[in-house]
């Protein structure tokens, strides 16, 4: 198992989601927030997928239909670096 952890600029993204959704809709917003944690704690388990990231040396997960977690994995951590919405064009 890989131990995972979650950078500022992470907790940051997806304070600021959870932030703009709980503006409409804060039970959504919180399950937002429940479901990308718990895609996050998958990433201790070296089988559990990861795609190719969109910069050199990061991988990626698919945290929600709408939302990527940008990785970056050595031999014993994943360190979750950043939220992106799919759409972003750029990391």
């Amino acid at each position: 198992m890989l131990k995972v952890e979650e950078s500022d600029r992470f907790m940051l993204d997806m304070n600021d989601v959870v932030l703009f959704m709980a503006q409409d809709n804060l039970d959504a917003a919180l399950a937002l927030e429940q479901r990308m944690h718990s895609q996050v704690d998958t990433l201790a388990d070296p089988n559990f997928p990861r795609r190719k990231g969109r910069k050199a040396g990061t991988l990626e997960r698919v945290v929600h239909a709408a939302y990527v977690a940008v990785l970056q994995q050595t031999a014993g951590t994943v360190t979750v670096l950043n939220l992106l919405h799919v759409a972003r064009q750029d990391p």
